[in-house]
């Protein structure tokens, strides 16, 4: 168990630097794959061509041509004679398959041998699971899955009710240490649907290890927090985290359910990508799902604001004075961090360095 004595970013970490690898990360939502279309993102500073064949299957390749270097993710998929569906680049028509091998290159002549099979660009594994597609970005090129993406409970009523995604100007550490930082809530969130200037007083709640990160065990939600009213009955949640950058609160209402999840991708060192899903089959969320979803809008980029604030002090590069125990989810994050890159340098399984703990603090 930590001690109750501040410790600082510095200290405990190369805070703020670096991604985690070999690992899943939010790309895209299934529904926003259409077949025969091409979409570029960025992971981790590195360009991705999302695609969806006519056929229906995802796949995933680095988003630069090898020729010329123009972005694939611009072209168009080729059918040849055979039925053998290809990326074709806008620029020479070069053809790559799924699985990044150069297919053809059009400019070349009966007479000369390349052979362009031993031409490939990086292919990134791709598993689409509950509506999601998760990219593995792997520490090399031929890293594979070492497991599934993980799967979240409580996706049920069909569709999402709500999906909204902004951009954060951060690296992805302080993004995700500012969505489940405990104790800005009364600041940051004080609106009257939610609670009121009056309504701070002290929270105590458990929270155990999971796989790869930690949960707010089930719990009754906090009394001052209103939101919770439109749901009636006596709601039950559990908050869970998990590397490399996955929140979610299942909420149950009875035989109801609520899932909100929010995936954080990093788009490179300066920005990160937030997305904010929420699946329910609670009546509330058919009756008051504009409510809801414009109140969720607004949660999400006073995030986004205060952490963009935030950058003003940051650019100094500061010493962070973090406490107990209001910072302790934050501290758990550095830890699983350290974990995952010792265990991998290591050769060896990930081992949680969470402990079991009860912590308080005042919000």
């Amino acid at each position: 168990m930590e001690d109750d004595a501040p410790r600082t970013s510095k200290a405990d970490t190369r805070f703020g630097q670096g991604f985690l690898t070999d690992t899943w990360y939010l790309g895209a939502l299934s529904r926003d794959l259409k077949p025969g279309r091409l979409t570029r993102i960025e992971i981790l500073g590195e360009p991705v061509m999302l695609g969806r064949s006519r056929r229906g299957d995802t796949f995933a390749l680095r988003d630069v041509c090898p020729h010329r270097a123009a972005p694939l993710s611009a072209g168009s998929f080729h059918l040849d004679a055979k039925g053998v569906e290809t990326v074709q680049c806008p620029y020479h028509g070069w053809r790559f398959g799924q699985d990044g091998a150069c297919a053809a290159i059009p400019s070349l002549t009966a007479d000369q041998s390349l052979d362009v099979s031993k031409i490939t660009v990086r292919r990134y594994p791709v598993v689409e699971s509950q509506g999601i597609v998760f990219v593995w970005m792997g520490s090399a090129p031929a890293s594979e899955p070492d497991g599934p993406p993980p799967n979240f409970p409580g996706i049920v009523g069909g569709s999402p009710k709500l999906v909204d995604q902004v951009v954060f100007d951060s690296h992805i550490d302080q993004a995700v240490v500012g969505l489940m930082d405990p104790a800005h809530g009364p600041y940051v969130h004080r609106q009257w649907w939610w609670r009121n200037s009056g309504s701070e007083h002290d929270k105590r709640k458990r929270f155990e290890p999971r796989e790869h990160g930690f949960a707010m065990v089930r719990h009754e939600p906090s009394k001052n927090s209103r939101a919770y009213a439109v749901l009636g009955g006596q709601p039950l949640t559990e908050i869970t985290f998990r590397l490399p950058g996955m929140r979610w609160e299942h909420v149950t209402v009875g035989k109801h359910q609520v899932l909100s999840l929010t995936c954080l991708t990093p788009i490179d060192a300066t920005r990160t990508r937030v997305t904010q899903i929420a699946w329910s089959d609670h009546p509330a969320f058919l009756l008051l799902k504009p409510v809801i979803a414009a109140w969720a809008r607004t949660f999400l980029r006073q995030d986004g604001d205060m952490v963009n604030l935030q950058n003003q002090g940051l650019k100094y590069d500061p010493t962070l004075l973090w406490i107990d125990d209001a910072d302790r989810q934050a501290k758990w994050y550095q830890a699983l961090k350290r974990e995952w890159v010792a265990s991998r340098r290591e050769g060896r399984a990930f081992v949680n360095p969470v402990e079991a703990a009860t912590l308080t603090w005042r919000s």
